[in-house]
Order: C-alpha cells, then sequence, then structure tokens
C-alpha cells in the first residue's frame, strides 16, 4: 500500500477507497498521536469537524466523529463550511485539532479527509507520516487502550459556526464594498450560502449567484472555479462589476472582470501585492508564488519594486515558505490565495472580499487593476508514458532545455518537471507569441519521448 497522505489530506471514490473505516481508523490514529505529541496534555482534548456537501461528507463526518470520541476527544461539530473556516474556528476556539472532509474541486464521488493541528494549521509531513504508521498499527492490532464511562468523548453542534466566520471576514476588511454589484459562483459547495451573505453584510449587492444549490451530488458540476463560462456570461448579462468563483470547499477563488474576462490568480495575487504594499501590509515587501505563476507575473512585480519569491507547486509549499520568512501573501495561480494575517489557509471567500475591497477603495475596474500584469502565453503539455524519474539527469533531455531557452530569450521561460502524483513529465513554455510558445513546447515533449520513452 502506497503512503495514504498526498500534498492535502487523504483523497480517494467515497466508500471504494475512502471508506468509513478508514476514516475511523485515521481519527482514532490522528488522536493517538497528536496526544502523545503533548498537543492535549493537562487538558481533555476538542476538535472541530467540518464538511462541504457530498452526500458522502454525511458517513464520513460520522466515522470520522466515532473515531475522535472513541478515543476520548469532545467533538464540536460545524456542519457544511469551507475549508478556512473550520481552520479558522480551529484556532479562534482554542480547540486541539480540527478535521474538514472534502476532495476540494474534484468530482463529487471522491472525497477527503484533511486534518489540521492547534491554530488551524496544515500538519508536517512527519506527523502526517506518524498518524498513517498509528493507523497501520492498529489495523494490525486492535488492542488499543479504550476510554469508558466519563471518558468517552462528547459531541455537540456548534451552529454558531457560520456567523463567526462571516462576522471574522468583515471585520478584517479595510474598507466597505458599498455600490458594488456583484456575482458570486459557489460551486455548488461549502461557500454556496457562506459567500453570498459575507458579500452581502460587507455592502455588495449580490445581483446573481452561481451554484447556490448544493444537493449533495452536483458539487463543482459545470460550476466553479474550474467551469467560469457561466460566471462570464453572468456578469456581462447582470452588468455586474465584477464576478467571483470558488470551488467546492472555497480554498480558491478566481475573478471575471465586467467584460466576462478572467482574472486568475496570479493576476489576483499581482493586485493584492500593489494595495498590501501601499496599506503597508505587505511584510518585508515580498509576495510569495510557485514557479508555476506566470512570467508576466514576475516581470509585473520586479516592475512595482515587490520582491518574489518562488516555490515548488502545491500550496503548502507557499503556506511554509510565508511561515518560515514572516510573510503576509502568497498564493497560486489557481486562485489559492493566503493572507496569512487573516487566515492560516488560502480563503476563496476571503480573497474575493479582498479583491472587491480593492475595486471599491480605488474606483477603479477591476480589468484596469488587473493590467498591472501583462500575461504571457503559457503552453502546458503533460507527456505520458515515460520514465520520470530521469527527468532531471538525462543530457539529451538537459540539451533541448537549454537550447529552447536560449531560443526564448529573456521574453520567455521553460519548466519541465516531472509530476509528483502521476507517471508523466509535465513541459510548460511561455513566450511573448503563443505560436512560438505553442511550437517549442511541442519540440520539448518529443525531447522528453525521446530521450525518457
Amino acid at each position: 500500500m502506497g503512503r495514504l497522505f498526498g500534498t492535502d489530506g487523504v483523497r480517494g471514490v467515497a466508500n471504494a477507497d475512502l471508506t468509513a473505516e478508514l476514516a475511523l481508523g485515521l481519527s482514532v490514529a490522528a488522536a493517538h498521536v497528536l496526544g502523545d505529541a503533548g498537543a492535549f496534555e493537562g487538558h481533555r482534548p476538542v476538535a472541530v469537524v467540518g464538511r462541504d456537501p457530498r452526500a458522502s461528507g454525511e458517513f464520513l463526518e460520522a466515522a470520522v466523529i466515532a473515531g475522535l470520541a472513541s478515543s476520548g476527544v469532545d467533538v464540536l461539530r460545524v456542519g457544511v463550511l469551507p475549508t478556512p473556516a473550520v481552520a479558522y474556528l480551529t484556532g479562534a476556539l482554542g480547540a486541539d485539532l480540527g478535521v474538514m472532509l472534502s476532495a476540494s474541486h474534484n468530482p463529487m464521488p471522491d472525497n477527503g479527509i484533511k486534518f489540521l493541528a492547534r491554530g488551524g494549521h496544515k500538519l508536517a509531513d512527519e506527523i502526517e507520516d506518524a498518524i498513517e504508521e498509528q493507523y497501520r498499527q492498529h489495523a494490525a492490532d486492535a488492542s488499543w487502550t479504550r476510554p469508558t464511562g466519563a471518558a468517552v468523548g462528547r459531541v455537540r453542534d456548534y451552529d454558531e459556526g457560520v456567523d463567526r466566520y462571516i462576522a471574522h471576514l468583515v471585520a478584517v476588511l479595510p474598507n466597505r464594498l458599498d455600490g458594488l454589484r456583484v456575482v458570486i459562483d459557489g460551486a455548488h459547495g461549502a461557500a454556496a450560502r457562506i459567500s453570498p451573505d459575507a458579500f452581502a453584510r460587507a455592502g455588495a449587492e449580490v445581483v446573481h449567484t452561481l451554484g447556490a444549490d448544493p444537493d449533495g451530488l452536483n458539487i463543482n458540476d459545470g460550476v466553479g472555479s474550474t467551469h467560469l463560462d457561466r460566471l462570464r456570461a453572468a456578469v456581462v448579462e447582470h452588468r455586474a462589476d465584477l464576478g467571483l468563483a470558488h470551488d467546492g470547499d472555497a480554498d480558491r477563488c478566481l475573478a471575471v472582470d465586467a467584460e466576462g474576462n478572467e482574472v486568475d490568480g496570479d493576476q489576483i495575487l499581482a493586485i493584492l501585492a500593489v494595495g498590501m504594499r501601499e496599506a503597508g501590509t505587505l511584510r518585508k515587501n515580498t509576495v510569495v508564488a510557485t514557479v508555476m505563476s506566470n512570467l508576466g507575473f514576475k516581470l509585473a512585480m520586479e516592475r512595482e519594486g515587490i520582491d518574489l519569491v518562488q516555490t515548488a507547486v502545491g500550496d503548502r509549499y507557499v503556506l511554509e515558505a510565508m511561515k518560515e520568512h514572516g510573510y503576509s501573501l502568497g498564493g497560486e495561480q489557481s486562485g489559492h490565495v493566503i493572507l496569512l494575517d487573516h487566515a492560516t489557509t488560502g480563503d476563496g471567500t476571503l480573497t474575493g472580499l479582498m479583491l472587491a475591497a480593492r475595486v471599491a477603495a480605488t474606483k477603479q475596474p477591476l480589468a484596469d487593476l488587473a493590467a498591472v500584469m501583462t500575461r504571457l502565453p503559457q503552453v502546458l503539455v503533460n507527456v505520458k508514458g515515460v520514465d520520470k524519474a530521469r527527468a532531471h539527469t538525462s543530457e539529451g533531455l538537459a540539451e533541448a532545455v537549454a537550447a529552447a531557452e536560449a531560443e526564448l530569450g529573456s521574453t520567455g521561460r521553460v519548466l519541465l518537471r516531472p509530476s509528483g502524483t502521476e507517471p508523466l513529465v509535465r513541459v510548460m513554455v511561455e513566450a511573448a507569441e503563443a505560436g512560438q510558445a505553442r511550437a517549442v513546447a511541442e519540440r520539448l515533449a518529443e525531447a522528453v519521448r525521446t530521450h525518457l520513452g
């Protein structure tokens, strides 16, 4: 059996890969590992448990709660809430751990379990490894000591979670959104009702909503941050100032301007970086992004005099760099934006609110603000059926990459990397012209097949 934990918790097809037994066992293991690590020392442990609206979340939530309570952990069940809301409440309530059931932007049959440490932070890799090892030990030997009587965990609903989270979001805004007309796509997910409510409380007029009727089966189905066409059309039809799209667990946000043009995570980061610098809240005058960010973003930050730190792909690596060095803003092109002064993880609703606040404060259209950077044409080719382990050691492939970089010069970029989760190599090329980017990418893809096939 391979490693259970991926880059964002444990995911799989619910009731096939991710079963009730696995959810229960992992929860028991998490309680034991965190307890042994001293997280529960001197007091009765408390966990915050939330989920997105997937139908499978109902039985998985029951399994997680059973595992925690049977291990002596009291549970606050917050129901359907975004991942960042569970993270916020874990910290705000002084809980010892948080658990979120969601597969983010994945389709409905999938689900996932994500554990959060005290304060609402993601677990370190070594803690996840320890939980997995403990789970395997328990599976082999079920004779672990179980609390009885008054020592078993108690479960209660924490219905105040929604209002407390929304109040937090509105309170941290630098200005109100009065006068803004907004369309919101909630992906039939965890923020389907919360995000429109938060924008309304902040003063915006929510003129239309999409993906606002979750039924447990329709999450991410043709809506949300991975399907922007309906949002584009709605923004134009309702003459909105901007549109915002979340994913299933609402830890990401993409935007659409008044003309229906996409504003991606790089552009959102650029807009917020400039605004935070002007407000004096961009710590160390630095923004953190991944190596997949568009070259246009890097050039824009250089032009604006803002330092850029780039990490490996994945919001967890962005967050690690931010925490280690004390930065306040980071994110990914996909719309995971981390505002570390106000959240411990990417928060799509907070990101949308902050972006709208910038539009309201400057009285500039979103399109004008997004023009701070010019997206260079970017082509991504996935090359399957090759030996990805040799991607960084093949001399022939290295020569092909060097030749491509020489051809592109300072107005282009090549990124070639093996996938961390699939048997393939990703080839990404940026250039001033789309045709050149496509031609170079296809040439490099063929070189990958030749040298790694």
